[in-house]
């Protein structure tokens, strides 16, 4: 019995260091992206805006080039440059952007240093000045236009430079055109999580929010197919904001 036993508690023994050796994986083996330094663009990053040249930009309705002021290496939109998208199309992505809302304070509310960040043309990462102008608070800096309030306000002195890093999961529809898995996306503000895997109701700038495989994105004038890749689009709301720094990494 005795030995029964034992061979029974080796058998058991054995069985569990399969199972587990079973979950040491090998492959496939992560590509190496090298970060030279802090801040610095990944190697496998597409970059869109280096401070040079507007090349990867066009504008979001006529598709003309774009042409925002560049100086300082940085590309800053005024009253009337228009709206612009990327010529390339994105799905899921990691992006990473700096901003600056002119240090001229000028109104208050939604008329300080309004633009966005319009990811996959449709939903509105708000971009403002947030410092000390309170506003509706799915509104502000941080926010999900209209749907959802950032987690906290890190909002720096307008005319200082801040960043978003962005992690966005695009919508996925079926073959008959139906919303199978809706988009979602992490934001980052300044370093500091202000959106956490938020699940986006729809487009941001429609009358309610919505998905629908044919649509106009924001600042375009034709219908199209929205269920795959888009562009990603930067507003003009009429007010001056600069950006730099701007790359993305395909997911």
């Amino acid at each position: 019995m005795k030995k029964m036993l034992l061979a029974l508690i080796a058998l058991l023994t054995a069985g569990t260091l399969a199972q587990t050796d079973n979950r040491f994986v090998y492959e496939p083996v992560p590509a190496e992206v090298s970060v030279p330094q802090a801040g610095a663009v990944p190697s496998d990053a597409i970059v869109l805006f280096d401070g040079s040249n507007m090349d990867a930009w066009m504008t979001a309705a006529a598709e003309e080039d774009a042409h925002w002021e560049i100086a300082d290496g940085a590309m800053t939109v005024r009253p009337g440059m228009r709206t612009i998208k990327t010529r390339q199309v994105f799905g899921d992505i990691q992006l990473h952007l700096e901003f600056r809302p002119s240090e001229l304070i000028q109104g208050e509310g939604q008329s300080r240093g309004n633009s966005g960040v319009f990811l996959h043309s449709l939903f509105e990462v708000q971009v403002l000045d947030s410092w000390n102008n309170p506003t509706y608070v799915n509104g502000q800096a941080g926010a999900i236009y209209l749907q959802s309030a950032p987690l906290v306000n890190v909002a720096r002195e307008p005319g200082e430079w801040q960043s978003y890093d962005i992690i966005f999961q695009s919508p996925v529809y079926d073959g008959r055109g139906n919303l199978s898995e809706p988009a979602y996306v992490t934001v980052l503000q300044n370093g500091v999580l202000v959106q956490n895997h938020v699940a986006l109701q729809g487009a941001t700038y429609t009358p309610l929010p919505e998905y629908t495989v044919r649509c106009v994105p924001y600042g375009q004038e034709r219908e199209q197919d929205c269920s795959g890749k888009m562009p990603i689009t930067l507003q003009d709301h009429g007010q001056v904001v600069s950006y730099r720094n701007i790359w993305v990494r395909e997911l």
